[in-house]
């Protein structure tokens, strides 16, 4: 990853990206390939994509990997995604630890391997201290079963008298989110011009703008994100009011 010098213009680029990684399977059907290969040439796309954030001056990135509604695919396929998340840990991790990236994985560890918590695990406890980049991978997530969990912990809290019912606001809510700490995002990307949310941070995007781009996920690289951040400048971004706010720059 590149050091994102004085040279770049990052006036106007959105703090917080996340995307959408869709259209693995439909690339490789396309090719005559099998749905392993799509998976395996995004990861690819993931490494292209790491590189360009940090480089165009992205701070954040948040990507959907795998959700809580991929278990209803066949094993062998989600047996599959496994295997390539741990490929990209094992392959990848020694040089996002040199790049400054912190690693964070949302999403729910119920029903997952024990072999990918402990590399997630590591990845996480590694990379705790970089502050060049933050990487968040969304594995085993939803949304809803995200904010089912919020809501479980805040009753909790009440049952023990830590929490005030009275209190509950959003900031507490967004407190017991898997994005605990994080900035919301500021554009949301979905490739394979799929128009559709996901169930993909549906709290946390409230006010982001979404761009929906026609190329699919194994193709997507620098070219691709430096057009979506286009976009974004061209923007008019408003939370409800009239005046239009100036993106973080």
């Amino acid at each position: 990853m590149a050091d994102p010098g004085a040279s770049h213009d990052f006036s106007g680029v959105p703090r917080h990206v996340a995307i959408i990684m869709d259209g693995n399977g439909r690339w490789a059907k396309a090719r005559g390939l099998p749905r392993a290969a799509g998976h395996e040439r995004g990861v690819e796309a993931l490494r292209r994509t790491v590189e360009a954030a940090g480089d165009l001056g992205i701070e954040c990135l948040t990507v959907f990997s795998f959700s809580t509604e991929n278990w209803r695919r066949p094993a062998e396929e989600v047996s599959a995604l496994f295997g390539l998340l741990k490929l990209y840990m094992l392959r990848d991790l020694d040089r996002l630890k040199r790049d400054g990236v912190r690693i964070r994985i949302l999403g729910d560890r119920a029903n997952l391997p024990e072999d990918i918590l402990a590399l997630t695990d590591k990845a996480v406890r590694e990379t705790a201290h970089n502050t060049k980049f933050a990487l968040n991978i969304a594995f085993n997530y939803g949304s809803r079963d995200e904010l089912v969990r919020a809501v479980k912990r805040i009753g909790e809290g009440i049952e023990s008298g830590r929490i005030a019912a009275g209190k509950i606001d959003e900031a507490l809510i967004s407190q017991h989110l898997d994005t605990q700490g994080l900035p919301d995002p500021d554009l949301v990307i979905r490739t394979s011009e799929e128009y559709r949310t996901s169930n993909f941070l549906l709290w946390q995007s409230a006010y982001a703008e979404y761009i929906f781009m026609p190329v699919f996920w194994p193709d997507f690289g620098r070219e691709h994100l430096a057009a979506a951040l286009q976009t974004f400048r061209q923007r008019e971004r408003r939370f409800g009011g009239v005046t239009p706010v100036v993106p973080h720059g």
